[in-house]
């Protein structure tokens, strides 16, 4: 009995104990810390950091020269004369600066009426986009009526349709609006009305809504607050990020809209920039038409320039809950 039981007393003396669970997270953790494809070690030699910030310079600048340089040939290009443009191989640097040619895109296109009727167009549809997509999104996220998450269902699945194939149906409705029979074509409602209802915007709408404590709602609630004025004064003021991001995307998408507002908006004083530009680039040089292109495009990257912060907060805003 005594000879049987000893191998099993030296076993568990020699056998360590295991590890309390807290150590054996931290070690996991550990672990997953140092696990990459470039060991921490390998990256602080001399010759790792040297291989990794080159690496990183490249990286950053060819991706800067990817996005900025067409920015770049089609500032200069308006700056060219139309034989330069037409050299081959092409010159990238201009050989003069007529900056002239600008006040010539500017009178011969009638670039003012057409961005007036595009700031029209955008301020309209940017209106009826909140008005419509922020209360959708509101009764989704806390009213929760019935069908609701069926109704959300719809609307995203909605994103799945390519938009060529809604062009047909979507012009016979602004044609003649079922029930009341308008003709909506020739009329800024032909702009605002289809952009005002967007499956996306409520979804991002609806995410960031989901993300406000029900408790400010609840308190609201108990002093009597109607859902409208819950709306207007306890959602709208903390949902100010992803209001401005819908904003600068609704205005973004109606000014640089082609399609739609050709078919819709045939008449020349009604037409937006970018149609009014198409309609009349036959009978311009090229260094004209590049420079109103130039004109055309400035009001968009002012605008992003001077929001891109608020459009990375809002988009990230109603990611994470608390």
């Amino acid at each position: 009995m005594t000879t049987t039981l000893q191998p099993r007393r030296v076993l568990e003396a020699t056998t360590p104990a295991p590890a309390p669970r807290s150590t054996r997270k931290k070690d996991k953790a550990r672990g997953s810390e140092t696990r990459s494809l470039v060991s921490p070690l390998s990256l602080q030699s001399p010759r790792g950091k040297l291989i990794y910030w080159t690496v990183l310079v490249v990286v950053v600048i060819a991706f800067t020269l990817a996005f900025v340089f067409p920015l770049y040939w089609m500032v200069t290009g308006a700056l060219k004369s139309p034989d330069e443009l037409a050299q081959i191989p092409p010159s990238f640097f201009p050989t003069s600066l007529d900056f002239g040619v600008y006040a010539d895109a500017w009178n011969q296109l009638q670039l003012g009426v057409f961005l007036k009727n595009t700031a029209l167009y955008a301020g309209g549809a940017w209106l009826f986009t909140l008005a419509i997509d922020v209360t959708a999104a509101y009764a989704l996220s806390k009213l929760r009526p019935y069908f609701g998450k069926l109704i959300l269902a719809l609307m995203l699945a909605t994103l799945m349709i390519p938009p060529m194939v809604l062009l047909l149906p979507t012009y016979l409705v602004a044609k003649d609006v079922p029930i009341f029979g308008f003709d909506l074509l020739n009329t800024p409602w032909a702009i605002w009305l289809p952009a005002a209802a967007n499956g996306f915007f409520i979804f991002l709408l609806k995410r960031f809504f989901d993300s406000i404590p029900r408790e400010l709602l609840e308190a609201a609630e108990i002093d009597g607050a109607s859902p409208m004025r819950i709306l207007w004064s306890i959602v709208l003021p903390v949902s100010r990020p992803i209001l401005g991001v819908v904003s600068i995307l609704s205005v973004v998408t109606v000014w640089k809209d082609f399609v739609w507002p050709l078919l819709v908006l045939p008449e020349t004083d009604k037409m937006s920039i970018s149609v009014g530009i198409a309609s009349l680039s036959a009978q311009m040089p090229q260094n004209v038409l590049i420079a109103s292109l130039v004109i055309a495009s400035l009001p968009t990257i002012l605008v992003f320039f001077v929001f891109q912060r608020s459009i990375m907060a809002g988009l990230t805003a109603g990611s994470l809950k608390g």
